[in-house]
């Protein structure tokens, strides 16, 4: 049996080959390497792999973002693999559990191979019995089908369609804006 890891990895590859240089790309490469458990969200060390995505609607002018409940943030949409290696499956499971929503398109560049999106690490605060620790996020451009009823979980506060062009009306967050400006379009 393969090492569930190899598939990941692949993704970190295509995808310094489309952005090279990125320091998260180094980062999240030594995690997944250095840790078999690095799915799980009790790899406390530095931290352990999520997923999350830019969901855009039917149209590809608004994307959708959650209130976070626990950080109390607008934020893309997205959460842990709990123990799941298959990422790009763990961020279609994430966006329709966070929105209700079914139909999603995971956007594919331009030569047919999935690539991830952005990558990104960041520090979440300690909180309860959490300690302080690190999400290795791999990110995804998904495209919503239309003309879906959104369903706030209880992971959220609320949910908004926020017009590309008013990001910044709902986030300073660099890592959220950052998406946005990566559009391949």
């Amino acid at each position: 049996m393969s090492d569930p890891r190899e598939f990941l990895l692949e993704l970190l590859t295509r995808y310094e080959r489309v952005w090279p240089g990125e320091e998260a790309t180094g980062r999240i490469r030594e995690l997944v390497e250095r840790r078999a458990d690095c799915f799980e969200r009790t790899c406390w060390e530095p931290g352990h792999v999520t997923g999350s995505a830019l969901i855009l609607d039917a149209k590809r002018s608004r994307c959708l973002l959650t209130h976070h409940r626990k950080l109390d943030r607008w934020l893309q949409l997205g959460g842990h693999a709990d123990g799941d290696p298959r990422i790009d499956e763990v961020v279609l499971r994430e966006a329709r559990e966070e929105s209700g929503m079914e139909d999603f398109t995971l956007y594919v560049p331009p030569g047919g191979e999935l690539v991830p999106y952005d990558l990104d690490v960041h520090d979440i605060p300690a909180r309860k019995q959490d300690p302080l620790h690190e999400h290795h996020d791999v990110r995804f451009l998904l495209i919503a089908g239309a003309d879906q009823e959104l369903v706030v979980s209880d992971e959220s506060h609320d949910l908004a369609w926020v017009p590309l062009e008013d990001l910044e009306r709902y986030t300073d967050e660099v890592s959220v804006l950052r998406l946005r400006d990566k559009l391949p379009w």
